[in-house]
């Protein structure tokens, strides 16, 4: 049923020569949501051109369902379309509800616009992160790089940052197609193990240890 109204809204503002997709509205959030992490493993900069990403996927806060991997280039302008992809091809793809991103800056300074994900992909995008982000910085780094403009627009695109507090800590989380009660009640099911869901969590420890691996 998801699928099928999402892809006659799609083709119904694509008729009209639009791209918007309608904010999805979840009737009722399951603890068994299936939800996709997606981080960005380290890199030893100058060193490589690309950086790995690894998806988790999630049901709610408690089973791990799979791994999935990307590839996206350092302070390149793919991310983006390269998550969109890895989410799209994926054999989970159709189960997938929710995806969680670590933030909306990749490999060094490759910017993911939370929008377009959410249009390329039907899926609404919650962006978390421990520290607020620094705008300034972001945006006197993103001089010094080709289309810095692009780059400053998407983050622009990006949205409000919203501060929640959860057992007397703060996160921070930007959203796209969905409602902030929604994204917010997803967090709370998934985080489990600590204030960050177990999503994001999982893959920031699996890219952690798998980072040297697949190294090339």
């Amino acid at each position: 049923m998801f699928w099928s109204n999402f892809n006659r809204k799609y083709k119904e503002n694509r008729s009209k020569g639009e791209t918007r997709i309608d904010l999805v509205k979840f009737r009722h959030i399951k603890r068994e949501i299936r939800i996709v992490g997606i981080v960005d493993s380290s890199f030893i900069p100058l060193a490589l051109k690309k950086v790995n990403l690894f998806g988790i996927v999630f049901r709610g806060g408690c089973w791990l369902d799979g791994v999935i991997r990307g590839k996206v280039d350092i302070d390149g302008l793919d991310a983006t379309n390269k998550i969109s992809a890895m989410i799209r091809t994926s054999p989970h793809y159709q189960q997938l509800r929710v995806i969680m991103l670590n933030g909306t800056v990749f490999s060094g300074f490759n910017i993911v616009n939370l929008q377009k994900l959410f249009e390329f992909t039907g899926l609404p995008i919650i962006s978390m992160t421990k520290e607020k982000p620094d705008i300034n910085y972001i945006k006197k780094t993103l001089r010094t790089l080709p289309q810095w403009v692009k780059r400053w627009k998407d983050i622009e695109d990006a949205g409000e940052v919203i501060m929640l507090k959860r057992d007397n800590s703060k996160i921070y989380m930007q959203i796209a197609g969905l409602l902030r009660q929604d994204a917010e009640k997803i967090i709370s099911i998934s985080s489990t193990r600590s204030i960050i869901p177990e999503p994001l969590r999982v893959a920031c420890v699996i890219a952690s240890g798998l980072s040297r691996q697949f190294i090339e």
